[in-house]
């Protein structure tokens, strides 16, 4: 089991730590021109915040794992980044942009069993 929530713990940061990095690293205009239509409306101010959670959610996903240092961070950040998803569902229902919910609710999906996992049948000590 713990291999399997390893690999699902892996591409959920890579999902978290790509998408914060655009965030991040772009304007809200060249994020809606590629396709991510979810910014307008957005300052500029909560779309890098968004991305600073997603970045430091991935982080708290792996880091801890690998140094074995505060491994309940991994659960912690998995739930927070669960978090996110639920609010981005919000978003994007009352926009009417239903075709961007089926995402969020499978990254909602592999956080809540990253966090199961690491609380429950997978923890770190076993």
């Amino acid at each position: 089991m713990s291999a399997v929530v390893w690999i699902v713990t892996v591409l959920l940061a890579a999902i978290f730590l790509f998408s914060g990095a655009a965030k991040l690293s772009q304007k809200p205009e060249l994020l809606e021109a590629s396709g991510n239509t979810y910014v307008g409306g957005l300052s500029d101010r909560a779309i890098r915040l968004i991305g600073a959670i997603e970045v430091l959610g991935a982080l708290g996903l792996i880091l801890p794992g690998l140094t074995r240092i505060a491994t309940g961070l991994v659960p912690a950040a998995a739930l927070c980044l669960a978090v996110v998803m639920v609010l981005a569902m919000v978003l994007h229902f009352r926009r009417s942009e239903y075709s961007r919910l089926g995402t969020n609710l499978v990254l909602l999906a592999l956080a809540m069993f990253v966090a199961f996992g690491r609380l429950g049948p997978a923890p770190f000590g076993a």
